[in-house]
Formats: structure tokens, sequence, C-alpha cells
């Protein structure tokens, strides 16, 4: 996770952003700060990177790198307000590599954001094409993870990476919103997940799918009330949690998370 000491929004590269009403750092600080916390008392450990003053978006861990095996697969952004963040998260894993078991580190040669357009599914990884990494990459992540690669095509620009429109519950189940989805990848979906958790429109545009499960607790937003209600029906223990500061440059809980996978 990286603390959000420097969170802003100065800029607009997503439909979320509106860089004429700016954000609150100290708010956003504090609703970070009760996710962090959460992590800690559901007994999970939370490695913390160093902000950069320059990057008012370092806060979305989620799309700094995949860490998958210890294998670590640097990102590497569309736009150029979030360039330098790459070769800061690849730095970070290069420092952590001896004590924390990270084994081959990487920089990509395609576009790809990380964990906002890569979600392993068991040993599938799931990887977002459409508004930010190129389907390109997909084929390097293949490659390098050894793993098969689905490839889901987004059309919904309010949901530009893979990480708004769909969220990982288990090893074999997902939550998603169908709308968000080319209809081939509809289709796909429906074929590999026949049971998936269907989001409606509503807690989609609440981020509700900007989500993370331990296989246990999921962890959402709170306004995403009819999907906590669902999940709980289901047999898992939904845990509502406020970051609606951060949501106003497009993220939520799982953008603020990259989970470390070691080998």
């Amino acid at each position: 996770m990286c603390r959000p000491t420097h969170f802003d929004v100065t800029y607009a590269i997503n439909p979320w952003m509106r860089p004429e009403e700016g954000a609150d750092p100290s708010r956003a600080l504090r609703q970070w700060a009760g996710l962090r916390d959460l992590y800690r008392r559901l007994g999970h450990t939370v490695q913390e990177i160093r902000p950069d003053p320059s990057l008012p978006d370092m806060v979305f861990a989620a799309n700094g790198a995949t860490v998958i095996g210890g294998r670590v697969l640097g990102a590497r952004f569309r736009h150029p307000e979030r360039a330098a963040e790459g070769p800061a998260y690849l730095s970070w894993f290069a420092e952590q590599a001896a004590d924390r078991g990270y084994g081959t580190i990487r920089a990509p040669r395609f576009v790809n954001e990380g964990e906002g357009d890569y979600l392993l599914v068991g040993r599938t990884v799931l990887a977002g094409t459409g508004f930010r990494t190129e389907p390109r990459a997909h084929e390097e992540a293949e490659e390098f993870f050894g793993l098969p690669v689905v490839t889901l095509t987004l059309v919904d620009p309010a949901y530009y990476h893979l990480d708004t429109a769909l969220s990982v519950l288990s090893d074999t189940e997902i939550m998603y919103y169908p709308p968000a989805f080319s209809e081939g990848s509809r289709a796909l979906l429906e074929t590999l997940f026949p049971d998936a958790v269907l989001a409606e429109a509503e807690d989609a545009a609440a981020f509700g799918l900007n989500a993370l499960s331990d296989g246990r607790h999921v962890l959402l937003p709170a306004a995403a009330t009819r999907l906590a209600g669902v999940l709980a029906a289901r047999g898992f223990e939904p845990i509502g949690v406020d970051l609606s500061e951060l949501l106003k440059a497009g993220g939520s809980v799982k953008c603020c998370t990259l989970e470390l996978r070691p080998g």
C-alpha cells in the first residue's frame, strides 16, 4: 500500500476525475488508514512504499505491478501523468527482493497497469484491455508467469480497469458488472463462471466491484449495499469501507491494494 500523503485530483485521465473540484488529502489519508488498519485486524501483513510528492495517484498501489509466485512484472502506464510510478514500484521490489523472497523482477515491454488489469483466479489470469493495458501485454504476462491469460475487453470508460468491473472472490468465484464488457467477453465470462455474482448498475457506480476478498472477508465500498447482501447470502463476510475521497480519482479498496504472492 502507499500512503496518500500527496493525494489530490490535479488532472483527468478517467471520467471520475474532476480537477476543478480537487480532493481533501487529510480526509483521504484518514480513510486509507482505516483500510490499512482493517487489513491488519483481519490478520494480513501490510507493506508500505514511500509516496512520491510528484505522483498524486501513487496511492493506487494495485497498478504498480503484478506479483505471482514471487515473480514481479512491473507496470508501464499509458498516461504520462503516472509514468514514473512504474519505476518507483520496481525500485521498491528490488530493494525488498532479498528479504521478501522476490525472484525475477522485470520491467514490461508493453503498456500494462498491474493488477488494475491483471486479476488472478486460481491459476488463471484474467486480463483487461480496451482503455489501458495493451493486448500484447497479455502475451507478455502469459510468457512471464507461465499461466494461462484470458483476455477480457472493457467497453465503458467509467470502468477503465478490469478491477473496477470485476472482483475475484475465491480461486473459483468472481463477481462482475456485465455491461462493462464487450459482448464476446460477457459470453466468455458466462461460460467460465456460470455462478458468478452479477452486480447491478447502482453498486457498480459505487465502485462495489473494486473490492478485495481473502476468501472469507470481502472488503468493498460501504455504499454497495445490495452487493454486500448478495455476498453474505453466498457465505462471505462483506465489510463496508468508506474510501469516498479516493473515489474522486476513480479508485477504492482494490485500487489501494497490491497483493504480494510469494514464491
